[in-house]
C-alpha cells in the first residue's frame, strides 16, 4: 500500500525546485534572446559594412571552346557567352577582383554598384563600363577596373589562419539576385579537387549558387578569406558543398596583375616525389613517408643553394611536408623573388637552405592571358595567336628570331589534317614565307584552298621543326 505521507513528502520536497525552475525560465529565455539579438545585430552590422564593396558584373563576349564533342569547323573555337557574376572592390579607385570565368572572352564588361544606403535599396547608380586589367586562367581569377574613386573596399585576410568550423559569410548575386548574403562554416581549409590541380580551395557549407562566382567569403571581422568560385552539385543548385579560392592566392594574383598585367609562375628548380614504403625500401631510407628530392635543375636556385638529389624534405617555410603535392602547392602560392626556407635530411644531418623563387619557364598557358578571340583568331589553323613584341620576347628568351607569332591557345578539333600545333609554339614561316604578324598569317592562309599543303616552320622547346598540314 502506497504511503500518502511519503507521496506528500515527495511533492513538498520537489515543489521548491519546480518553483525555482519556473522562476528561472524567463531569465534563461531573456539571456538566450539577448544572445541571439546580439548575434543578429552583429551580422546586420557586418552585412551593412561588407555589401557596398560587393558588385554585380555583366559580361558579353566570346569564349574559347574546349568541348571535344563539338564540330570540326574553325568556328568551334569560339562561342558567344553572356554571363553574370559577382566581384569585390579591393581599392577605393576601382580595382575589382572576380573569377576569370565571369569575364573570359568578354567584349564588354559592366559593373553594377551596390546601394550605398540600405534605406534606399532601390536607388541604384546603374552600371559602369569596366576594363579587364588581366586574367589568370590557372587560378580562375581576373582583375577589372572601373573609373570611379571614393569607393567602399574590403581587405584580404589571411587564409592560412582559417580553421575548420569557423563561421563565414558569403556575399554575391546568386541567380542574379543582387546583394544576397548567406552564412555557414568552413568545412575544409584545404581541399584539392583533382590530383593534378595545383589550386586548393576553402570548402564551405555557406549556400552559394551560379552568380555567386567572384563574390567574397568573409570572416566575422569582415576580412575576405576567399573568393567564391564553384559548387559540387547533383541538382545544379546549392547542396552545401561550395569552394572559394583562398585569400592568400587571391592576393598573390591580384598584386601581380595590378603590377604587370599577368601572373608569373614560380619554381625553385627541383623535382620532388612522395616517398612510398617500396621506395623507402629500395633507397634504404629511414622513413616511409614524406618528400624526396628526385632531381635538381643544374644552376637553378636549389642547386646554387646546395640542395642534392636524394635529400628528404623535412620542412618548407617551417611547415612539415607530408607529400610532394603539398610542397608544390606551397611553392605555387609564393610570388617571384620570395625567399623560401627549406629544411632537409641528408643522411644523419639536418640542413637548412634559403632559396629564392624564380619564374617558371615552361608555362605555355601564360600566353592565353594576352589575347582575345576577336583580334587573335586564325580560323584556318584553329588557333589564337599573338605577335612577338618586346614584352613577349622577354618571356621567351633565346628565340631563334625576333619575329613570328606565338600560339596562345588552340581548338580541341583542328580544322586541318596532319601534325598539330601546341600552345607555346612560335611560327616563323608558312610555305617558306616569313610570318611577322597575326594578320600576315591570316592573309597567307586566305590565299590557300582546301586540300593545299601548308608547311609551317615553328620553334618548340628551343628546337626548330616543320609541321605539315593539309587544309580542310
Amino acid at each position: 500500500m502506497r504511503c500518502p505521507t511519503c507521496f506528500l513528502l515527495t511533492i513538498s520536497l520537489l515543489a521548491p525546485f519546480e518553483i525555482l525552475a519556473q522562476n528561472d525560465t524567463p531569465k534563461a529565455n531573456d539571456r538566450s534572446s539577448a544572445t541571439l539579438r546580439e548575434l543578429s545585430g552583429s551580422l546586420e552590422t557586418l552585412s551593412a559594412r561588407v555589401r557596398p564593396a560587393v558588385v554585380q558584373i555583366f559580361s558579353t563576349g566570346y569564349v574559347t571552346s574546349s568541348d571535344e564533342n563539338e564540330g570540326t569547323t574553325a568556328q568551334s573555337l569560339l562561342s558567344t557567352q553572356r554571363s553574370t557574376g559577382s566581384g569585390v572592390i579591393l581599392s577605393s579607385d576601382g580595382y575589382i577582383i572576380t573569377n576569370n570565368h565571369v569575364v573570359q572572352g568578354a567584349r564588354r564588361v559592366e559593373v553594377k554598384l551596390a546601394a550605398q544606403d540600405a534605406s534606399r535599396v532601390r536607388m541604384q547608380e546603374g552600371t559602369l563600363l569596366a576594363k579587364v586589367i588581366g586574367v589568370d586562367r590557372e587560378t580562375d581569377l581576373a582583375v577589372i577596373k572601373i573609373e570611379r574613386t571614393g569607393l567602399s573596399q574590403l581587405t584580404l585576410g589571411d587564409s592560412n589562419a582559417l580553421r575548420q568550423g569557423q563561421l563565414v559569410i558569403a556575399f554575391g548575386n546568386p541567380l542574379g539576385l543582387e546583394g544576397s548574403v548567406t552564412m555557414g562554416v568552413v568545412s575544409s581549409i584545404s581541399r584539392e579537387l583533382k590530383p593534378d590541380d595545383p589550386t586548393v580551395y576553402v570548402q564551405t557549407d555557406a549556400p552559394i549558387n551560379p552568380g555567386n562566382s567572384g563574390g567574397p567569403l568573409v570572416d566575422v571581422e569582415g576580412h575576405v578569406v576567399g573568393l567564391n568560385t564553384l559548387i559540387i552539385s547533383q541538382s545544379g543548385g546549392s547542396e552545401g558543398i561550395g569552394f572559394a579560392i583562398p585569400s592568400n592566392t587571391v592576393r598573390n594574383v591580384y598584386d601581380q596583375i595590378r603590377k604587370d598585367g599577368h601572373v608569373h609562375r614560380g619554381q625553385i628548380g627541383v623535382m620532388v616525389q612522395t616517398i612510398t614504403p617500396l621506395m623507402a625500401k629500395g633507397l634504404d631510407l629511414k622513413q616511409t613517408w614524406g618528400v624526396v628530392i628526385s632531381d635538381v635543375q643544374p644552376d637553378g636556385p636549389a642547386d646554387k643553394a646546395g640542395v642534392k638529389v636524394g635529400d628528404i624534405v623535412v620542412t618548407l617555410d617551417g611547415r612539415e611536408m607530408a607529400d610532394a603535392r603539398q610542397l608544390e602547392t606551397t611553392v605555387y602560392r609564393h610570388a617571384l623573388d620570395d625567399q623560401l626556407a627549406l629544411g632537409v635530411k641528408r643522411g644523419d644531418e639536418t640542413l637548412n637552405f634559403t632559396i629564392p623563387v624564380i619564374e617558371r619557364e615552361d608555362d605555355p598557358q601564360r600566353f592565353a592571358d594576352m589575347v582575345n578571340p576577336e583580334d587573335n583568331l586564325v580560323p584556318k589553323l584553329g588557333i589564337l595567336a599573338i605577335q612577338i613584341n618586346d614584352k613577349l620576347a622577354s618571356l621567351l628568351p633565346d628565340l631563334r628570331h625576333d619575329f613570328g607569332v606565338v600560339v596562345a591557345a588552340r581548338s580541341p578539333n583542328a580544322p586541318y589534317a596532319g601534325g598539330g600545333l601546341e600552345p607555346g609554339d612560335v611560327i616563323y614561316q608558312i610555305n617558306q614565307k616569313p610570318v611577322v604578324s597575326v594578320k600576315g598569317l591570316r592573309d597567307a592562309l586566305e590565299t590557300l584552298k582546301a586540300g593545299d599543303a601548308v608547311v609551317l616552320q615553328v620553334e618548340r622547346n628551343s628546337k626548330l621543326r616543320y609541321i605539315t598540314i593539309e587544309l580542310e
